[in-house]
């Protein structure tokens, strides 16, 4: 034994308290304070949980965990992470067991939240003061001076202790990852994708429970509620499943929307989101335990952010369809002029987004496909023809070939648009619509062997933008009706092209047009 006293009883305060070896503590409660007792004495055991069998920490029990060795002790750390006091033996299995279990806890476990009270019963072994101040522990105690009210004392500041340390950490967590998850949600451009982010972040800063969450939204002027996003058992909602299947939750969003606050109600809770245009939103979650103040406060935090991304994404929408509009405005100006043209322009659309899916299926040009220039090549492909708004009107319209000089003045609109649509680009700050849009109109009859127009390019010199709608432009020109030719078949366009492979034509581009073609995958019917 480590201390003198009789294995049958054990001195605490000034009485003498007998130990019946049938008698069993059973506190189970909910979310109780976790308190680890290390010591290899069972007699130390059994006089501490008697001990503090009874106490409660702000409504909270106690739930005692025993560990009979150093060892034993740091498994059952790494299992429980939720222990906020070990009470710590430190002569056990070796002379100073209890000392190396400190150092481990704090260097390498990196726990520095639990609170950890030495109880020695031999002094003598590690010196107070230098245990005080080699050794990161929060009271040092010989087990004769621990009676039953210094135990009690001990157990209750030391848990206020580990209660406010824990506050600070949870509160530095979750603003960590507020400010992580908001950062992500200003990339995401889809309002579903939003919400899905939304229910991300939520789950990564509580504990949401099997029923999982939901985002709904009610537009200005309806009742209707959409749901956005689901988790858990709630996904079946995105199949129209109607949201008073789930009684509970239904009542739930109802009372955040008729009260416009957030409505902690466990198991049913509800953050309430009002956008500047009007929308409102609904974040419904069950977590495990009710939450506590702080997580309240956290996710008021978060409820702000949400709300400042949200206005973020609808900004940034609108800005997106100004600039479809200014596009498509572009592209109604070029089919005033050639009528013909008019559906060529989405048929091209069209082609070039499945040709730029297909070639980023196949992983070429990994560098150049990015996902800004996947979203954009499509709408900005329209405008490879809008500088036709200069070219005189028998030209535009002839039926027949073009004389040499006349085929001078049509191949000037490839400069006349880019011109038009870079002065227009200059005006956003990055690549946009028009900016893309300007590089296809200058370079799409570029070849690729270098013997286009207008600047002569070859290869990987025209842009990819330009090199996709060469192909894209020249296979819809041949299949459709123009005042100069009848359209051709499918057959005979393709025979085209492939033959200009490598010439006119960048040969993995084309493969791509192939891929589409041969597995009767096109945009549009041909």
């Amino acid at each position: 034994m480590s201390n003198a006293q009789d294995k049958d009883e054990i001195w605490l305060d000034d009485d003498i308290i007998e130990l019946d070896d049938d008698e069993v503590v059973v506190t189970k409660a909910i979310n109780p304070w976790q308190v680890l007792i290390v010591d290899d004495e069972p007699d130390i055991h059994h006089a501490t949980r008697l001990a503090l069998s009874n106490i409660q920490y702000k409504s909270r029990s106690l739930e005692l965990l025993n560990a009979y060795s150093g060892a034993e002790a740091a498994r059952m750390l790494l299992a429980n992470p939720r222990i906020a006091l070990i009470l710590l033996d430190v002569v056990m299995e070796t002379e100073d067991a209890g000392l190396r279990l400190v150092h481990q806890i704090r260097n390498e476990m990196h726990n520095s939240l639990v609170r950890i009270v030495l109880r020695t019963g031999q002094p003598g072994q590690a010196p107070e003061q230098r245990v005080i101040l080699d050794y990161d522990i929060n009271d040092y105690k010989t087990k004769t001076e621990l009676t039953v009210q210094k135990l009690y004392t001990t157990v209750i500041a030391s848990l206020r202790s580990y209660e406010s340390l824990s506050a600070i950490d949870k509160n530095r967590q979750g603003l960590s990852k507020i400010l992580e998850g908001a950062g992500d949600l200003y990339h995401l451009h889809s309002l579903r994708e939003f919400a899905s982010g939304v229910l991300k972040q939520i789950s990564a800063i509580l504990d949401v429970g099997t029923e999982g969450a939901i985002c709904v939204e009610r537009r200005p002027g309806t009742q209707e509620l959409e749901i956005l996003a689901a988790t858990g058992d709630y996904e079946t909602l995105l199949v129209d499943v109607p949201l008073s299947t789930f009684p509970a939750l239904y009542d739930s969003v109802l009372s955040a929307l008729a009260n416009r606050r957030n409505c902690f109600e466990h198991p049913q809770d509800a953050l309430y989101i009002a956008a500047q245009n009007g929308r409102e939103f609904v974040l419904n979650f069950t977590p495990t335990q009710p939450l506590d103040p702080l997580e309240c406060d956290l996710l008021d935090v978060f409820c702000q952010r949400i709300s400042a991304a949200y206005d973020n994404l609808y900004l940034y929408n609108q800005l997106l369809r100004a600039q479809e509009a200014t596009v498509v405005a572009l592209a109604a100006l070029a089919e005033f002029r050639d009528s013909d043209t008019g559906e060529h322009v989405l048929r091209v659309q069209k082609l070039s987004d499945a040709i730029v899916a297909e070639m980023q299926q196949a992983g070429v040009y990994p560098e150049e496909l990015t996902s800004g220039f996947v979203d954009m090549i499509g709408m900005a492909s329209i405008l490879h023809d809008v500088g036709k708004v200069g070219t005189p009107d028998h030209i535009l319209h002839k039926p027949g070939r073009f004389e040499p000089d006349e085929r001078l003045v049509m191949e000037q609109h490839a400069g006349i648009g880019a011109n038009i649509l870079c002065k227009a680009g200059e005006m956003v700050e990055g690549t946009s619509y028009l900016s893309l849009g300007a590089e296809i109109a200058r370079a799409h009859h570029e070849h690729f062997d270098g013997k286009g127009y207008p600047e002569q390019l070859a290869g990987e010199a025209i842009p990819l933008s330009a090199r996709i709608v060469a192909v894209v432009d020249v296979f819809d020109a041949l299949l459709s009706r123009r005042p100069y030719k009848e359209p051709w078949t499918l057959a005979q366009t393709m025979e085209y092209i492939q033959s200009r492979t490598g010439s006119q034509f960048d040969p993995l581009v084309v493969q791509a047009l192939n891929r589409l073609v041969a597995q009767s995958r096109l945009p549009y019917e041909v």
